[in-house]
């Protein structure tokens, strides 16, 4: 901790003086309307190119992505990062066979027309292609030196959370990634090797673009559609 902060100690708890950038109301306006449209670029992308990503650039957006709040502060998640080839063809066989199981079995035809806007099915070519996987573990507890088990609190929402930030952290590098959810995916801690405190969560491919890219032109909602006011 640096020496120059301004620290306070409350019932032998270490505080730290918060301070933040303030902006006038009209430079606020302008701010989150360009970030807004900024993020209304960011589209989900199945298609990729095998061009390297600089390791770094990897490590920074996983530490935005644990820079997001969780129930008290437990951090309640484990960013697993995959670029050797022979894990990745592991998990794309595991995911297509998880994937044609539910394609052709486990989803409703309510679920299959929905997703036929996508152009979406049990192939998933992206697992290798894509120079890196970015795998989201949730940890429910955690043992300390003891072996004794310690619950997190609000696990599922601090990881999502996470998540979110990883996601625009990835989209603000300039690269490109997909949520992609194969169900079950306890094969995932299997082939990695996970501890028993981890359930994965979410598997990021994450990359650039393949040369040619088209994406479906979904309609995102109205702001009256996803909010309401109350005045």
């Amino acid at each position: 901790m640096s020496a120059q902060q301004d620290i306070k100690v409350i019932e032998d708890h270490e505080f730290i003086k918060y301070s933040h950038v303030h902006y006038s109301p009209e430079e606020m306006k302008v701010r989150s309307h360009k970030f807004y449209n900024w993020m209304e670029t960011r589209r989900s992308v199945r298609d990729f190119s095998d061009k390297p990503v600089p390791k770094e650039v990897i490590e920074n957006v996983i530490m935005s992505a644990s820079t997001a709040p969780s129930g008290a502060h437990k951090q309640p998640w484990t960013f697993c990062v995959i670029s050797n080839p022979e894990i990745k063809k592991q998990i794309r066989e595991a995911a297509e066979k998880e994937e044609y199981e539910s394609y052709t079995k486990r989803m409703s035809e309510e679920w299959l027309d929905d997703l036929k806007p996508m152009g979406t099915n049990w192939k998933k070519p992206f697992l290798e292609t894509a120079p890196y996987l970015i795998i989201v573990f949730k940890r429910p507890f955690e043992f300390d030196a003891e072996g004794k088990k310690h619950q997190n609190y609000y696990v599922a929402e601090s990881v999502g959370l996470a998540a979110g930030f990883l996601i625009t952290a990835i989209h603000d590098a300039g690269l490109v990634t997909l949520t992609h959810t194969p169900s079950p995916m306890n094969f995932l801690a299997k082939i990695l090797n996970r501890p028993e405190n981890e359930r994965a969560f979410l598997l990021l491919p994450v990359g650039y673009e393949a040369d040619e890219v088209y994406v479906p032109n979904n309609r995102r909602k109205s702001l009256d559609e996803v909010a309401v006011f109350y005045e």
